[in-house]
């Protein structure tokens, strides 16, 4: 139980079901429960869309994603070269207790990314985000 492996893919919203095909075939090849597959696959799409949509300001790009995994952990490590963003200091921490009708839309996603996973760490280094996401196998 261990691998690794990249996918590369490009700043369109219609790349989304390959990043999941890839995730769920990894899943099956390295034996991921349903569970890390379903929480890799919504954490990595919902990091994916906001590359898409707020990381450009226009143009087509690629984000990379590299997955090593060991029968303790999955790791991921995303690299894209849009704008700097670290999504441990940068995003804002929703009030989940507000009332529905008070909250503003959107804002969720980083929160439920560094809710599902185990470790993040972010660098920028070189012109690009670099977000390493860990999720430990034992559920």
């Amino acid at each position: 139980m261990s691998l690794t492996r990249t996918v590369v893919i490009e700043t369109r919203l219609a790349e989304l079901t390959r990043l999941t095909e890839v995730v769920e075939n990894l899943g099956e090849e390295d034996d991921w429960s349903p569970g890390l597959v379903g929480k890799v696959n919504l954490v990595l799409e919902e990091l994916a869309i906001n590359t898409i949509n707020h990381g450009h300001d226009g143009g087509l790009h690629e984000i990379s994603f590299t997955f090593s995994s060991s029968d303790d952990a999955l790791t991921i490590e995303m690299v894209d070269d849009g704008k700097p963003f670290d999504p441990l200091t940068e995003a804002p921490v929703p009030d989940v207790n507000a009332p529905m009708d008070e909250r503003p839309i959107g804002g969720l996603g980083v929160f439920l990314v560094r809710k599902l996973m185990d470790e993040l760490t972010y660098r920028r280094e070189e012109g690009r985000n670099h977000l390493t996401l860990v999720a430990y196998r034992a559920e």
